[in-house]
């Protein structure tokens, strides 16, 4: 139903913070989050602390569910006001929630089970984003990064999983290296991807629980890293452009693994 145009506006105020800045609030323990889909998954996570919600009217209408389910009210605000908050580059969707990082996830508390995806220093927020959803469309256990040398699980990172964010538990490390000789004394197995690697993935005889580690794009897998896999594995390929895009890799890997992978008896 349109706006009836003698009714009063909200005076939109931003959230603690500055424009321009996505990824943090002026409060340090304050993020910003920002898309339909993210904002709807973090609304429906009960781990998720909800501050303010800022909404255009469309955008409200079509969080409706999720607004009424977590007993929150949105705020009034025009897309301008929100381009002004978080940069014209972000596709915001017309909402933007105000809220905090999510409870630190330990790799102890992991199931001894399933497949996880394990990250070597992978920095583009997009390619992490694309990550969390396929590991979410996978029902992956969760996915293991580095503290150091990753994007910040806010804004553009939360806009790329699409949701997943809220949905697939994310581990940081202070040291990747000591992590995967963790997985591997809890029986994981390790399984390294990288173009060069000795045996294709599909023809590798995979064993649950899976620990599938992939490095950045053009560095690929540290050093360090590799010496901590048990298998170091490639996805075969045909025609000129064989290289993939890490969260492509991560995809396709985590669809095989899916398919075969069995539990070790």
């Amino acid at each position: 139903m349109p706006r009836p145009k003698n009714k009063p506006q909200r005076r939109f105020r931003p959230p603690h913070g500055k424009p321009g800045n996505p990824r943090r609030s002026a409060d340090s323990d304050r993020i910003l989050l920002y898309g339909i889909h993210a904002v709807e998954a973090a609304l429906a996570n009960p781990n998720r602390t909800i501050g303010r919600l800022l909404a255009t009217e469309n955008a409200a209408r079509r969080l409706e569910p999720a607004i009424k389910a977590r007993g929150v009210k949105a705020e009034d605000a025009l897309p301008r006001q929100l381009d002004r908050l978080l940069g014209s580059d972000a596709v915001h969707q017309g909402v933007v929630l105000e809220t905090e990082l999510l409870p630190t996830v330990e790799l102890e508390g992991v199931p001894p089970e399933g497949i996880l995806l394990v990250l070597d220093q992978v920095t583009d927020p997009q390619n992490v984003g694309a990550v969390l959803r396929s590991a979410a469309a996978f029902e992956a256990a969760g996915v293991v990064m580095p503290e150091r040398h990753t994007p910040p699980l806010t804004g553009a990172l939360a806009k790329a999983a699409s949701g997943a964010l809220d949905i697939v538990p994310v581990i940081l490390v202070g040291n990747l290296a000591q992590a995967l000789t963790r997985l591997g004394e809890a029986g994981f197995l390790r399984v390294g991807l990288a173009e060069e690697g000795g045996e294709p993935l599909e023809t590798t005889a995979l064993t649950l629980p899976l620990a599938l580690v992939l490095g950045a794009e053009g560095k690929g897998l540290r050093q360090l890293s590799r010496e901590h896999c048990d298998r170091l594995c490639r996805i075969s390929t045909k025609g000129a452009l064989a290289s993939l895009n890490v969260s492509n890799a991560a995809a396709i890997a985590l669809h095989w693994a899916s398919a075969t992978a069995k539990a070790a008896v």
